[in-house]
């Protein structure tokens, strides 16, 4: 985060899939730091029950003080459920199939943007800033006289919004499909290669080429593979293989940025 410019003091939402060490051994670090450096703002962790149980041990031990409230909520790996609401984005929890270990991916999905107003109407209509809002959220603009001017002739759509599902450790699943049918983004692990396909089914893994279905049976725009074996000095197969299936796989690389296409 340090080295990528991200300010800590800006996250109010941290998510955690699973509680294997990989995957959370790195929030208690985080949240220590927090409080160093006095927040107080409240934040919000999602996580599965137990972890409340680690975060109390830390504490007790290490007599640990937060300055800052930690607002839980505890998530289950049964079935998908709503666990944020925001005026901008909603955020779901996806069901994953790991081996002895409830595991939950998560889908931020942002909600439809006001539509663009046309400037050049603005000044034409002499349109009062105050009037601007209405109209971005589809009102007609009523004219002093009466006349109506429809608000397909001041506004024009806006981009469609956005959507990220973020699948961690999984085996191959087909019931995540439809929970994330046209998602913009897919970021699904691919642990090993096509080789190594039984070792990925008992380990509760999903392989390059199993990923690649998966975003290819849902449908989704651009896919985001990682989460590779250690096992691999060479990352170049795992994308050779999932664009074998479907053509808009990258690689999860620390520090790239991935936009929609």
């Amino acid at each position: 985060m340090i080295r990528y410019g991200v300010n800590s003091a800006k996250i109010n939402h941290i998510f955690i899939s699973h509680l294997h060490g990989d995957h959370y051994l790195g929030l208690i670090p985080l949240l220590d730091s927090m409080s160093l450096n006095k927040r107080t703002v409240p934040l919000n962790l999602y996580a599965p029950p137990d972890l409340m149980r680690v975060l109390d041990t830390h504490q007790a031990v290490s007599k640990a003080y937060y300055s800052y409230p930690i607002h839980f909520c505890p998530t289950q790996a049964e079935y998908s459920e709503l666990v944020l609401d925001t005026p901008t984005f909603t955020v779901r929890t996806l069901p994953l199939a790991h081996v002895r270990m409830a595991c939950t991916g998560f889908l931020f999905v942002e909600k439809p943007m006001p539509r663009k107003m046309l400037g050049e109407q603005i000044q034409q209509y002499n349109i009062p800033f105050d009037q601007i809002k209405d109209l971005k959220n589809g009102d007609d603009y009523i004219l002093p006289d009466g006349t109506v001017i429809p608000n397909a002739e001041l506004t024009i759509a806006n981009r469609p919004p956005y959507s990220y599902a973020y699948c961690s450790d999984t085996a191959y699943t087909e019931t995540l499909i439809p929970l994330i049918k046209d998602t913009t983004i897919l970021y699904h692990e691919a642990t090993y290669l096509k080789d190594m396909q039984e070792k990925a089914a008992e380990r509760g893994h999903s392989t390059a080429e199993q990923a690649a279905q998966i975003a290819l049976k849902a449908e989704v725009k651009r896919l985001i593979i990682g989460h590779y074996s250690s096992k691999y000095a060479n990352l170049t197969p795992f994308v050779e293989e999932a664009r074998a299936v479907f053509a808009h796989s990258d690689l999860a690389i620390e520090g790239n940025r991935y936009m929609p296409l």
